[in-house]
């Protein structure tokens, strides 16, 4: 029992006192998706040493053990990440789909440069915003896939995925002022 408390304790001042080190090494190691968002890495390793079993072996190098564990997350992540191509005859119909979903049964009358402004507003997303749009409404993951795929929870995958369409909302949302007078 005294392993476990002490491993605890130790994890805990590590983390505390470590936790932006750590972040910056994940963000010196990963920086192109969303997946590789450096504080959801170093969180989630933190979770996954946290929830370790009771009967674990003490921990004798607290630092080289949360580097480590760090580092084979991000191994995990790189082997993981594949990119999946659409054929370009079908991205033309998917950005309607999309548009068509995006804006909803509202008016069902959006121009060409509603949905060129719609491309580049989901472009201007940044990464992890920008990757759950394109994986869930484009590339037809689901949010199980993605979250097994990556180890990043479901739930915080669907809470990007709503904050983009949010931001998404609010930019075409200007850009519909800005162009009709509404």
């Amino acid at each position: 029992m005294a392993a476990k408390t002490d491993n605890r304790n130790n994890l805990t001042d590590f983390f505390n006192e470590e936790y932006g080190s750590l972040r910056s090494y994940v963000q010196s190691r990963i920086q192109d998706t969303s997946e590789r968002d450096a504080e959801d890495i170093v969180q989630d390793v933190a979770l996954r040493m946290f929830s370790r079993s009771d009967d674990a072996m003490p921990i004798t190098n607290v630092g080289g053990f949360v580097y480590n564990a760090i580092r084979n997350r991000i191994i995990d992540i790189m082997r993981g990440k594949k990119e999946k191509k659409l054929p370009s005859e079908d991205i033309d119909q998917q950005w309607r789909e999309f548009a068509d979903f995006f804006y909803g049964d509202a008016d069902n009358s959006y121009s060409p440069e509603m949905e060129q402004a719609l491309k580049k507003a989901v472009e201007d997303l940044k990464p992890a915003y920008r990757d759950i749009v394109i994986a869930i409404d484009f590339e037809g993951y689901n949010y199980k896939q993605i979250a097994e795929r990556t180890g990043i929870p479901a739930g915080t995958l669907m809470s990007r995925r709503h904050r983009a369409m949010s931001e998404l909302s609010k930019k075409l949302e200007n850009i519909k002022e800005l162009s009709y007078g509404t």
